[in-house]
């Protein structure tokens, strides 16, 4: 072995021995975080808010980010509670429920002008002259969906409130037999509205009131019938089998859009700023509501 080998031996078993540089890590324990967001707007539309979410969250956490848009609020109930979906935007029904489940708490809510309540809307074409819920006895409705708060439970509720049902009665005893329709969504509703199908909908103030889930022409042919309320503004469901620590971190990273910055991708997605709040007390107003109207006492 000559002289240079001999000096370069050394240097390649320190080499060999030496620790090899770790790999950048995750910021969170899993290994990709899934979300999902209600199916309340135009399919388009969320298509490009799925995008711009993901690729938002995943800078900000290090980690792999899908948005997915389930059918309905029972896969979201179902995906929360065996660990599919880690975090969901969800109706305060939904998040009563969730709740009461044990699958997931509030992480954070929605806080319109002010306050983490709103109202719910019947809305019917203008040229229609109702102007009460009492003059749609009998008309055919179209709900915006059976897991909807304000499209769905808290009309419900109001219902009963006025008299027009008994606690636990279906609204159909009201409406007449056939003529309740449940939708998947707030525009599935309006649009039976607006084809002729539905004489009123039940959604939320901000479908008429917003620019945000219809067109300028779909709004100026609707009108306000009604409203009833308050209803607890929508919730974001965390897992609540995550770790405290990827709980706080995921609380970060969405604060990070109430930044003047990032207030268009917020309001396109979850509506208005997001806030930390109390989250038994959030939902604890759904509890009677949802007890009067379930099918059985």
């Amino acid at each position: 072995m000559n002289k240079f080998a001999l000096l370069l031996l050394p240097v390649l078993l320190l080499a060999a021995c030496s620790p090899k540089p770790a790999q950048k890590s995750s910021s969170l324990s899993v290994p990709k975080v899934v979300i999902a967001l209600k199916p309340d707007k135009n399919p388009d539309a969320m298509l490009e808010e799925k995008a711009a979410l993901s690729a938002f969250l995943k800078e900000r956490l290090g980690t792999p980010v899908e948005v997915i848009i389930p059918l309905s609020g029972a896969v979201i109930e179902e995906g929360l509670a065996n660990g599919t979906i880690d975090l969901a935007y969800v109706s305060g029904g939904t998040m009563l429920q969730v709740s009461d489940q044990n699958a997931a708490s509030v992480l954070l809510a929605g806080e319109i002008e002010g306050k983490t309540t709103y109202p719910s809307y019947w809305v019917a074409l203008k040229e229609k002259p109702y102007a009460s819920v009492a003059e749609l006895q009998g008309k055919r409705v179209a709900f915006s969906s059976k897991t909807s708060t304000s499209g769905g439970l808290i009309p419900h509720w109001d219902l009963i409130q006025k008299g027009h049902l008994q606690p636990h009665q279906d609204p159909e005893a009201f409406f007449g037999t056939g003529n309740v329709w449940y939708g998947s969504g707030y525009v599935s509703a309006v649009e039976r509205v607006l084809t002729g199908e539905a004489e009123a909908a039940a959604v939320s103030y901000y479908v008429l009131d917003k620019d945000k889930h219809l067109t300028a022409e779909q709004r100026a042919r609707l009108k306000k019938v009604c409203e009833q309320g308050p209803v607890p503004t929508h919730a974001i469901a965390v897992r609540s089998a995550l770790p405290a620590d990827d709980q706080d971190k995921l609380r970060a990273a969405l604060e990070a859009l109430n930044d003047p910055a990032h207030h268009a991708l917020r309001d396109k997605v979850f509506t208005s700023k997001l806030v930390r709040v109390d989250g038994p007390a959030h939902v604890a107003p759904l509890r009677e509501a949802t007890r009067l109207t379930s099918p059985t006492p």
